[in-house]
C-alpha cells in the first residue's frame, strides 16, 4: 500500500527526479533520493507545508529540486527507475534519508552538523542528509 497518492505520471516524474539528482549514487542513493521527495510530500511541515503531490514537490519554488532546471531531468523515465519510484512511494526507507527532508553534496568538507537549523542524520557517499526534529514535523516519522 502507498503511503502517499501517486498516479502513474507522477511516479514517473518521480522516477526522473531520482535519476537526475542520484543516479552517481547508485540504485541506493537513487531511493534516498526519493525518500527526500516522498517525504516532503508526508510532512506538512516547515518549508513543505500544502505540498501535497509528488508534482508540486518536485516543482517547488523555492526550495525544491536543482535537477528541474537541467535538460537530464526532462528525459523519458526508464523502467528500472520506475521501479525503484514505486518502492518509495509504497514506503520503503534508507538510512540516513529515512526521515530526511534536505540533502546536499558539500563541496570537498564534510558534513556539518546542521543544515538550515536541521540535524544531520549520516552520509551517503557524496550526499549529506539532514532530518527534522520530530516534533517540528512528526508526519515524517509516521510509519
Amino acid at each position: 500500500m502507498a503511503v502517499i497518492k501517486a498516479p502513474t505520471d507522477q511516479v514517473k516524474m518521480l522516477a526522473r527526479l531520482m535519476r537526475a539528482e542520484g543516479e552517481g549514487e547508485g540504485e541506493l542513493g537513487m531511493l534516498m533520493v526519493g525518500n527526500v521527495g516522498v517525504n516532503r510530500v508526508r510532512a506538512n511541515c516547515l518549508d513543505f507545508r500544502g505540498i501535497r503531490s509528488l508534482q508540486r514537490m518536485i516543482y517547488q519554488s523555492p526550495g525544491g529540486f536543482e535537477a528541474v532546471q537541467r535538460p537530464y531531468f526532462y528525459q523519458r523515465a526508464r523502467e528500472k527507475d520506475i521501479r525503484l519510484a514505486r518502492r518509495v512511494v509504497r514506503g520503503e526507507r534508507r538510512h540516513p534519508a529515512s526521515n530526511a527532508l534536505w540533502f546536499f553534496r558539500p563541496g570537498g568538507a564534510g558534513c556539518p552538523g546542521t543544515w538550515y537549523r536541521q540535524p544531520n542524520t549520516g552520509k551517503f557517499k557524496k550526499h549529506c542528509f539532514f532530518s527534522p526534529l520530530r516534533r517540528n514535523c512528526p508526519d515524517v516519522y509516521r510509519g
